[in-house]
């Protein structure tokens, strides 16, 4: 049944909606900025990017309509002629054969502006593709506005009809305009059908499920028939000629013999007999309905033998009810069910798969090895005659159920799994742990002699105890762990200084550096740190206590100062813009600025980075010329 669910199809956009949902889902996938400073590459491959996603979006979203919808030579010929009948199948299958090319156009023109995009040769010339290609799909699409406003429209009807699976066991009511077919569905079913004192009141299918033998089936209430030629039925009356035709159910024909639904006992018997050539091979009953107004039995003469001609040559049965009373309801449901049953069981045997199965199945017969006779072997107990089980007579064999109540009753009496358990010896039942090897038991590996090797191993230890055979143990034991702990002492030790020293060459590793001016040494420092290093410190104090002179303390300033002002031109001439070096004012600035534009706009041409590019992107592009050249001279090379 979920085969033929409708619901599932997702709804269309109109056209211009269509449009919105796929432009600002390229807007939104794919990159935005681009500037004409770009390589030509990247430029190309930007709106390449931007035609191949639009085209792809087209793509799938055309691709999952076709998809969705049923395609009428697909499926189930009831659900064809169905849609034949409400959406009229020419009309159907143009739709979606406009939906399809259009698809295929889409792509056409896609491939088709990315090639050319290819050879763009400027940013201007790019754009101007893109937005053509996007603009044909565009049109392209809106060429099929009315193609998806009438898809949506049957997709809402599809989504909108009631699911049938045309294969399970179905009970098909028809017949007359209100002669009582809802008010049966809604008796027996648990739908619920509209009912109202008026013809046509049911103007589609309507489906309900029932239990019967625990299977489930199907009842349709089709909308009532009139009784004119099939091509003057409209399309209400043709959706229940055409579940009638393809559904393999049991037919159940309404009549109303008070004729309070406004036709006549003759002309319903008329339509019966028009429409009898779809109930051909399908179980079939005459249902008359309304027995508490009018019943068979007072119908005229004429009418009588009427219904009983049906009956004797068509051998259809005829069941009475009546749904206002519910007399003789739930005796049509239950007699309709049976024939169905019986009837799909007849078919299945009337077919050629029966034969293939019994070719397969062999009868195998032992061959006599002597001419002993061994006849069949029947106990005493079976041969005698016991009567049926029956709980007053005291001799009957006892249920757990009875030993359950003389027990304690549920919750107190345990059931004895065991008791029925042959084995060698009857004892072994009650085993607490069963056989584990060789048919043996834990049990029977146990040692008989070992409470007594107990005993004695205690009365050992007791006199080992009184001797104080184990003082001098403890004594040992005593120093040994003296001496763990003493070790475990030092490794904690150990293990502290190794984790303060990562932790201080961690610490020193994150420190802030001071700068080396900011780092004030003294000379006595400066001697301990190089007396370390077992160099001579003398000379150094001496030249510390030197007097310097005025002449060597001013040379040395204004070294440094030249040598500061020399790093600030330095840095100054390095921060310096050398596009203007030179220039002695703005105007000759943008004038040159003006020069190098000009002498670059040839190489930009030709999508060249400078003078010096001289790479040629295609020399001979023949995929652009090839299959696409006219009458005329061919030097083109």
């Amino acid at each position: 049944m979920a085969l033929y669910n409708f619901k599932r199809v997702q709804p269309i956009p109109p056209a211009n909606d269509f449009l919105d949902i796929v432009l600002s889902k390229t807007q939104r996938k794919t990159p935005t900025v681009i500037h004409k400073q770009y390589k030509i590459g990247r430029i190309r491959q930007f709106y390449m990017r931007k035609v191949k996603f639009t085209q792809e979006t087209f793509d799938e979203k055309l691709k999952s309509i076709l998809d969705d919808f049923p395609k009428l030579d697909d499926i189930h010929p009831f659900y064809s002629d169905l849609m034949n009948v409400l959406y009229d199948k020419d009309h159907y299958k143009l739709a979606l054969g406009q939906i399809n090319t259009a698809r295929h156009l889409i792509d056409q023109v896609g491939k088709e502006y990315v090639r050319l995009l290819k050879f763009g040769d400027s940013l201007y010339r790019c754009k101007m593709l893109k937005k053509a290609a996007l603009g044909r799909m565009a049109t392209i699409l809106k060429r099929q506005k009315d193609s998806l406003l009438y898809l949506e429209q049957v997709r809402q009807h599809l989504a909108r009809l009631p699911s049938i699976d045309p294969n399970t066991r179905t009970l098909l009511v028809c017949g007359y305009p209100n002669v009582g077919k809802s008010s049966f569905m809604n008796k027996i079913t648990r739908a619920d059908v509209d009912v109202q004192p008026y013809a046509f009141t049911t103007k589609s299918l309507f489906v309900g499920h029932m239990d019967y033998k625990y299977l489930r089936w199907q009842v349709i209430d089709t909308p009532g028939v009139l009784d004119h030629p099939l091509e003057q039925m409209n399309t209400i009356e043709m959706q229940s000629v055409t579940a009638l035709a393809h559904l393999r159910a049991c037919i159940m024909f309404f009549i109303d013999l008070s004729e309070q639904c406004g036709y006549s006992v003759v002309d319903q018997i008329k339509l019966y007999h028009n429409i009898k050539p779809l109930f051909v091979n399908k179980p079939t009953f005459i249902v008359i309905n309304k027995i508490d107004i009018m019943r068979p039995e007072n119908l005229p003469a004429e009418e009588q033998a009427m219904l009983n001609e049906i009956s004797e040559k068509d051998g259809v049965q005829i069941i009475q009810l009546s749904c206002f009373t519910d007399e003789g309801v739930m005796n049509a449901r239950n007699v309709a069910c049976e024939k169905l049953l019986t009837a799909r069981v007849d078919f299945k045997l009337r077919g050629s798969k029966i034969n293939d199965v019994i070719n397969k199945i062999h009868l195998a017969e032992p061959i006599a090895r002597d001419d002993i006779p061994r006849p069949p072997f029947i106990p005493e107990g079976v041969k005698k005659d016991k009567p049926k089980f029956d709980l007053n007579d005291p001799k009957r064999n006892k249920l757990e159920r009875d030993l359950e109540t003389e027990n304690g009753g549920p919750g107190v009496y345990n059931i004895n799994l065991k008791k029925k358990y042959l084995l060698k010896i009857p004892e072994w039942k009650s085993d607490i742990i069963p056989e584990i090897m060789d048919s043996k038991n834990i049990a029977d590996f146990f040692d008989p002699d070992i409470e007594e090797k107990l005993d004695a191993l205690e009365r050992e230890e007791e006199r080992l105890m009184a001797e104080n055979h184990y003082d001098s143990e403890e004594e040992m034991m005593d120093s040994e762990e003296e001496e763990i702990q003493k070790a475990a002492n030092v490794i904690r030790e150990k293990k502290k200084l190794i984790v303060q020293a990562h932790r201080a060459r961690k610490m020193m590793k994150n420190r802030p550096i001071m700068p080396r001016t900011a780092i004030t040494k003294s000379i006595n420092e400066m001697e301990k740190k190089l007396g370390e290093l077992g160099l001579d410190t003398s000379e150094i104090r001496a030249r510390s206590q030197t007097r310097k002179r005025k002449r060597s303390e001013s040379v040395g300033d204004e070294i440094v100062r030249e040598s500061s002002r020399v790093s600030r031109v330095r840095s100054a001439s390095e921060s310096r813009d050398r596009s203007v070096s030179g220039m002695r004012d703005v105007k000759q600035k943008n004038e040159s600025e003006k020069q190098k534009k000009f002498a670059q706009r040839k190489p930009n041409r030709f999508a060249k980075v400078g003078e010096s590019d001289r790479r040629i992107t295609s020399k001979k592009p023949k995929h652009l010329y090839s299959s696409k050249s006219t009458i005329g001279k061919k030097d083109w090379r």
